[in-house]
């Protein structure tokens, strides 16, 4: 991939202060080689340059939560009880011709280029989105769900499971990597997590689950009452053998939690949660949009940050959310934990990198790690100008939405372009 210089009326590299009126070299393998002063940052004369004034320069964002094969289906799915939109998803989702899952995620993830995200953590069944990663030479790990609440199924589930990741495990090269996602709690047996979590160890597979989402789940599991267990007694489904027990302990019982576990949500916790949680190493996605948009309340953002937890930020899907906005996450966010500018940004960039153990390699705007960087616009984003302080660049970026990104690159090449830029 060429080299390629990019200057802008600010930088923010996140692990450190913004830097006004400033630059980024990329070298040809896609590093990151300087970052500085436009003054002090070379020219070699063989390389392109883009300039953007009145812009930021900032690491790609990084979306740990995404569902990028649901795109085009915003809109659909419109039931106020989880529950009961969970089932009109599944029902929706088995009408889908299959010639539109592949489409559906390359829209995805151009849509997440042209919102500044550059890492993607997807969770999916149609296998679809690590293609579209791999095929656009794309960045991100896409979790192959997997389902089965009866635990006499648990085989059949798992086997099933294995067959597809080693299908898929073909596209998974490069900066795409392949992981595995039990779905959650209402829809996964004890016996298959457990199964799914001891093997993806021993395959070094990343693991993802939705966890603690809503009160329902959390009615299912501490006294087998509730929608889905409605739901389990009407399909002949065994309840829970042991209610009493949180989602966050009765998967670290069934061997779940672990530093390779991104878990998804986790809004229905309480202290010894929180705490368990941190024992575990697990990282959590924040999707403080989607949390709203279903009912399920607020997560404890604040205590899982000071807890020590490696939390970033997600959208779900545009099922959920109409839009995939991190930077609209990062505002709900920041609101929710009383976070400064810089904390509610990092969130976005280097916490979620940290999440997913790839802080050595993206999230920030350092030499050696990748060109991943996003061109926001802050002359004129949120109806000012040009801003002249470091706190007043965090705000414009802040306040900015997708029509303020002006470019991303990835690996120093560009895969979005505004129109407008």
């Amino acid at each position: 991939m060429p080299a390629r210089r990019l200057s802008a009326a600010w930088v923010v590299p996140v692990e450190g202060e913004p830097i006004p009126q400033a630059a980024v070299l990329v070298d040809p393998d896609g590093r990151i080689a300087r970052v500085g002063p436009d003054a002090e940052v070379p020219r070699p004369p063989d390389v392109p340059e883009a300039r953007f004034p009145g812009a930021a320069l900032l690491p790609g964002l990084v979306n740990l939560h995404t569902h990028l094969e649901l795109t085009g289906l915003e809109g659909e799915v419109q039931d106020e009880d989880f529950a009961a939109w969970i089932v009109r998803l599944r029902e929706r989702k088995a009408r889908r011709p299959m010639g539109e899952w592949a489409d559906a995620a390359r829209r995805g993830l151009l849509d997440c280029w042209a919102a500044g995200v550059t890492t993607v953590a997807d969770t999916g069944d149609s296998g679809a989105v690590v293609r579209a990663l791999a095929e656009a030479d794309g960045s991100g790990v896409a979790y192959q769900e997997v389902f089965g609440p009866h635990p006499d199924r648990c085989a059949e589930s798992f086997a099933g499971l294995k067959e597809r990741v080693l299908e898929l495990g073909r596209f998974a090269s490069g900066r795409v990597r392949l992981g595995v996602s039990p779905h959650a709690p209402y829809t996964v047996s004890g016996p298959l997590y457990r199964a799914v979590a001891s093997w993806a160890r021993g395959e070094g597979l990343p693991v993802a689950v939705h966890l603690a989402e809503s009160p329902a789940e959390t009615q299912l599991l501490r006294g087998a009452t509730g929608p889905f267990a409605d739901a389990w007694r009407g399909r002949g489904i065994p309840l829970p053998d042991v209610p009493g027990r949180s989602a966050v302990t009765w998967l670290d019982e069934h061997g779940v939690l672990g530093p390779d576990t991104l878990c998804i949500h986790v809004v229905q916790v309480d202290a010894e949660d929180v705490a368990c949680l941190a024992r575990s190493g697990a990282s959590v996605a924040h999707c403080p949009l989607s949390n709203r948009r279903h009912g399920h309340g607020n997560a404890p953002l604040r205590a899982l940050l000071d807890a020590g937890l490696r939390v970033g930020l997600g959208t779900d899907s545009v099922v959920s959310v109409g839009r995939l906005e991190l930077l609209a996450e990062a505002r709900a966010a920041r609101e929710l934990a009383g976070l400064t500018g810089a904390e509610a940004l990092e969130l976005c960039t280097l916490a979620g990198a940290r999440a997913l153990g790839l802080e050595s390699e993206i999230g920030s705007l350092a030499p050696g790690k990748w060109g991943d960087v996003a061109v926001v616009r802050v002359n004129g984003a949120g109806g000012g100008g040009e801003p002249t302080s470091p706190g007043a660049v965090y705000e414009r970026i802040l306040a900015g939405d997708r029509g303020d990104v002006m470019a991303t690159y990835i690996g120093g090449r560009e895969a979005y372009r505004s129109p407008a830029a």
